[in-house]
C-alpha cells in the first residue's frame, strides 16, 4: 500500500512508506519516521511530530488517531 493521507483546513497531512519505515508528511515536508503507519497516525492526530516551517500544529487540525479514518492513497 502506498500509504494514506488526511485533508485538513490546512493542508493535507500524508503517512507514505520511506525506506521501510513510515514517514508523515505535511505537504512535502517530513515531520517524522515510525515503526507504523498506527504509530504515525496516533502521533499526528496529537501533534507529536516535528513542527512544519510554517508553524502548523497538527494536533490542533482535528487529525484522527485510527488510521482507519485516513484515505487510503491510490496506485
Amino acid at each position: 500500500m502506498p500509504g494514506w493521507y488526511y485533508q485538513t483546513k490546512k493542508g493535507t497531512v500524508s503517512i507514505r512508506p520511506v525506506a521501510e519505515r513510515w514517514c508523515i508528511f505535511f505537504g512535502d515536508e517530513n515531520l517524522g519516521s515510525y515503526h507504523s503507519p498506527a504509530a504515525a497516525a496516533d502521533d499526528a492526530a496529537g501533534g507529536h511530530t516535528y513542527t512544519p516551517s510554517n508553524g502548523t500544529d497538527l494536533g490542533r487540525l482535528g487529525i484522527p488517531d485510527n488510521i482507519n479514518e485516513w484515505t487510503p492513497i491510490r496506485p
